[in-house]
């Protein structure tokens, strides 16, 4: 497995010229995995997509992995933004029912912002070089909940937040990823579906603490 060093670009970009390109990069880089999907995506493809030459795309990025890692870096930065705003929330003003919408509003807004967030999420899942990623994504997610069910009086046992945070997170990352793909009619139903699911299960614990 390649290291993060290895993954991490060749040098940090310092002029706003360079960052300017890099975001390119990555934009492109989005782009395309919606229109080829992950298996098909080269670093050709998306030099050609950028306009430089392969040997340029090379300085900010050594490999396509690379060019993956970085933007599953920066949609998990995206993920910590969405996290910290609802955190600095009070939230132990609002009923269980609009912390749900709340949180699923917000949250929605982190995959639909992501160009390219199916194939991405795949590779992040399948690609050794980024499974790292995936648990980053996982364990954020897990305790960003776990804190703020404790505020809300869901439980006050550490591994019970922890159970409910880990549940909370693969139902709503499950469709959550479906939602994004819908026509807008099936989209609002499911998103819909989505918060009575959450609504339900926090309901559910929360009687029996």
């Amino acid at each position: 497995m390649a290291s993060i060093r290895a993954l991490s670009p060749r040098s940090k970009p310092v002029q706003k010229r360079a960052l300017a390109r890099r975001e390119q990069i990555l934009a492109a880089t989005a782009v395309l995995l919606e229109e080829v999907g992950q298996d098909d995506l080269t670093t050709i493809l998306v030099a050609k997509r950028v306009g430089v030459s392969v040997g340029t795309l090379y300085h900010y990025f050594p490999n396509k992995y690379a060019i993956l890692y970085a933007l599953a870096e920066q949609w998990l930065g995206e993920w910590n933004l969405a996290l910290l705003e609802l955190e600095a929330h009070k939230i132990e003003s609002l009923s269980l029912k609009k912390f749900v919408e709340k949180v699923m509003d917000r949250t929605l807004l982190v995959y639909k912002n992501q160009s390219g967030i199916l194939p991405l999420v795949q590779a992040m899942f399948g690609v050794p070089e980024l499974k790292e990623l995936d648990s980053q994504h996982d364990e954020l997610i897990i305790a960003s909940m776990a804190r703020m069910f404790r505020r809300l009086e869901i439980s006050d046992d550490e591994a019970e937040l922890s159970r409910l945070g880990s549940e909370w997170m693969e139902v709503s990352h499950a469709l959550l990823l479906v939602i994004v793909d819908q026509n807008p009619t099936d989209s609002a139903r499911s998103l819909s579906d989505l918060k009575f699911l959450s609504l339900c299960l926090l309901e559910r614990a929360k009687s029996q603490f």
